[in-house]
């Protein structure tokens, strides 16, 4: 186990190519954006599928 966990940090340090800090930050800002979006996609698709299925449920009272 402990051998597992300093190859993967020699990993890190040797093979991974990290982006640059500006990189980072506007990778950071894209994901936040998307996220965003996306989760006030969802929102509204549920608040469609709830009006959508208490209409159906009032209709068949």
């Amino acid at each position: 186990m402990i051998e597992y966990i300093k190859e993967s940090f020699e990993e890190l340090k040797n093979n991974v190519s990290w982006p640059s800090w500006s990189q980072g930050q506007s990778l950071t800002v894209l994901v936040a954006l998307f996220s965003i979006i996306f989760s006030l996609a969802i929102w509204g698709v549920d608040t469609v599928f709830a009006r959508v299925v208490e209409t159906y449920f009032n209709w068949i009272k």
